[in-house]
């Protein structure tokens, strides 16, 4: 069986179209939305709305962490635009142009980026979309939880601790899942921490006492664009940052 993972794809739909190549399903994390591109500050629904010049200086300021200046520079941009039509046209778009290009089966859940309420109108019958819940694929039990936890970017799908834990007490218990699949990490600082942008990403506490609780034979995920450490085996599970889809183009393969 060799299944194929991918996450943080950010628009990247060209890569996406031939990312099931030579695979039996395909596995997708979530971000699917190219907001702002933190490498090319062209590219994303922001700058298209408001320039590269806008999106370079709020790259700097969240970079630097000067996130209240952030949020102020953004209220001003907003003002006199209908921000949420603006943003789910744009988002319609990217979602038109992802979906179709997924393979079937595709088997995904969401990121901290994605608008999950928009989803059900552009997945076809070869896309399965899973939070909170398990599937079988090639006879190993693959369990799922999207979206990612609250944090001062103010992401469209953050979620609170307790609702995130209560996602992945879902699952079921030790022995009922194979491959956990989450779009952010286990809270462990060397899979956390972003090398590009100089900052720890939220991880989850509850996603490592999964880990040691469910003792899944993988825990797969993306969110750190470059994290510090990509891969590393706690307890009796590997866990694996599978890549950051937008840049490389190029999915994580697991096979058995």
């Amino acid at each position: 069986m060799r299944v194929h993972v991918v996450s943080d794809v950010h628009g990247n739909s060209r890569d996406l179209a031939r990312a099931g190549d030579g695979a039996d399903a395909l596995v997708c994390l979530g971000d699917l939305i190219l907001f702002l591109d933190y490498r090319d500050h062209s590219r994303g629904i922001f700058p298209e709305l408001f320039g590269r010049e806008n999106a370079t200086r709020i790259v700097e300021l969240r970079t630097a962490r000067r996130f209240a200046e952030a949020r102020e520079l953004s209220r001003r941009l907003w003002a006199g635009v209908d921000r949420q039509a603006a943003t789910e046209e744009a988002v319609r778009k990217q979602y038109a142009e992802l979906f179709a290009a997924f393979p079937t089966p595709t088997y995904a859940t969401y990121g901290n980026v994605d608008m999950p309420p928009l989803w059900p109108e552009y997945a076809g019958p070869g896309t399965t979309v899973l939070d909170g819940r398990t599937a079988e694929i090639g006879g190993w039990r693959f369990g799922f939880v999207g979206g990612g936890l609250t944090t001062a970017m103010r992401t469209p799908f953050e979620i609170d601790d307790e609702t995130y834990a209560g996602k992945i007490a879902a699952l079921g218990e030790r022995g009922d899942v194979d491959v956990l699949c989450s779009h952010i990490p286990p809270e462990v600082p060397e899979l956390c921490y972003d090398t590009v942008a100089r900052r720890f990403e939220r991880g989850s506490s509850a996603l490592l006492e999964a880990v040691h609780a469910l003792r899944p034979r993988y825990h797969l995920f993306g969110h750190v664009h470059q994290p510090l450490v990509r891969r590393m085996r706690i307890g009796a599970t590997e866990c694996v940052n599978v890549g950051h889809f937008n840049a490389t183009g190029t999915p994580w393969v697991l096979e058995w």
